[in-house]
Formats: structure tokens, sequence, C-alpha cells
């Protein structure tokens, strides 16, 4: 697979972020609850941080990659879970 790989960390100089498990918009002093799966490093995103959009989600046995039709593909390595 040849893509142009991201990481979840340039999300964050946005002045918008997107919560990676809900999808929701994230806000200064709201909290959001994460689910417990995802707490405990078990699921993979599956909103994109930058724009909220729905990601396509591959999961196999040694990792899991994540790809936003606008910002291109998160991987479990790039979040050190592999």
């Amino acid at each position: 697979m040849t893509t142009t790989e991201t990481t979840a960390g340039d999300a964050h100089g946005l002045e918008e972020r997107y919560n990676p498990y809900t999808g929701r918009r994230v806000v200064a002093g709201v909290d959001d609850t994460v689910p417990t799966a995802a707490q405990l490093g078990l699921e993979p995103p599956r909103f994109c941080e930058a724009c909220g959009r729905r990601m396509v989600v591959q999961i196999s046995p040694d990792g899991w990659w994540a790809k936003c039709s606008r910002h291109g593909v998160f991987d479990s390595i790039c979040r050190g879970r592999r």
C-alpha cells in the first residue's frame, strides 16, 4: 500500500479538533466521554481528528490503520501501539 502517511499529531495544530472515537468536535471545558475499550488501547480511532469524517479502518493481528479521505492514513505505529 502506497499512501501519504500522516501522524495524529498533525491534527493538534489545527483550530478545530474532533474526538477520534466519537466524531464530536472537541470543545474546551466540555468533557467528552471516551469508550472504555479506547481508553485501554483496544479500539482504533474511527473518526479523523482533523475533520471529524468517518475513516476506513483495517484491523490486523499486529495493529491497525485508518484512512481519512482528506487527511491520509493513520497507523498504529504512529501512536506507538504496534
